[in-house]
This record gives C-alpha cells, sequence and structure tokens, in this order.
C-alpha cells in the first residue's frame, strides 16, 4: 500500500489526470443507464417503424429537411422543442418517436427534451442523416 500511496505523492498530476478520467467515465456510464432515450441504428429504426408505428421527428433546418428526409418525417425544429413549443408532436406522447438529425448529435438533445416532456418511447437516430443516406435507405424531397 506504502508504494501506491509514494507513486501518488511522486507523480500527482498524472494521479489526478487519471482520477478525473476515472470519474467522467463513471458518471457518463451512469447518465447512460439513467437516460431514458434510446440510440438505435438505421435498421433498428426501420423495424420501429414498420413494427410499431414509430414516428420520425427531423429536428434540423427547414432548409436541410427540404433537401431531403425520410418518408413521413415530422419537421420540428431543434429550437422550438429547446422553447417547449411542442405543437406538431404533442399528440405523439404514447407513439414510438424516432428523432432525427445531420449526425445524431442534436437529436440526442432534442430527444431528452422530449423525454423530460412526458413522452414515453423516444428513440435518437445513430449518425443521423448521413448514416441513412449511406445505407441507401429512402428519402424524399420537399418543395414548401
Amino acid at each position: 500500500m506504502q508504494e501506491y500511496t509514494d507513486f501518488i505523492a511522486n507523480n500527482a498530476l498524472m494521479s489526478a489526470i487519471w482520477l478525473a478520467l476515472f470519474v467522467m467515465v463513471i458518471v457518463s456510464f451512469v447518465q447512460g443507464k439513467l437516460n431514458n432515450v434510446v440510440t438505435v441504428n438505421h435498421a433498428k429504426a426501420t423495424a420501429l417503424i414498420n413494427r410499431e408505428d414509430a414516428k420520425i421527428v427531423d429536428v434540423r433546418s427547414k432548409d436541410e429537411f427540404k433537401k431531403g428526409h425520410i418518408v413521413n418525417a415530422i419537421h420540428h425544429e431543434l429550437a422550438q422543442i429547446k422553447n417547449n413549443q411542442l405543437g406538431k408532436v404533442e399528440n405523439l406522447k404514447n407513439t414510438p418517436i424516432i428523432v432525427v438529425c445531420n449526425a445524431g448529435i442534436s437529436s440526442s438533445q432534442a430527444a431528452k427534451m422530449l423525454v423530460q416532456a412526458g413522452f414515453e418511447k423516444v428513440y435518437n437516430l445513430q449518425g443521423g442523416m448521413t448514416e441513412w443516406n449511406n445505407a441507401n435507405l429512402p428519402t424524399v424531397t420537399s418543395k414548401r
């Protein structure tokens, strides 16, 4: 035991960094377990759409949505969700929802806010529209 205390005393900075990393890993793990948002890949998302009639909520900008989105996706920007303006999705609280953005980062944030707003089955699309397009899955463009 004396060897450990000598090492820590002689390498205080390195020991502090390792301790900080360890704490960050533990916190990240605990937050992941407490989070009610499930991240799904495009295959699982397709299964949810086909088997459980999951709805797609696209949180990208209007221009990005127009350029191409998942078929039957509901456009509801992240800013609206942040401001608790849930008009388009308010009636979907008991429906499985898959939240989509470009890369899966903004949608993760939006999904957490939807869970806090009382939505029960919220999923985040891993890799967002980038992965969806890379898998050559169907998209549509919008004129309005």
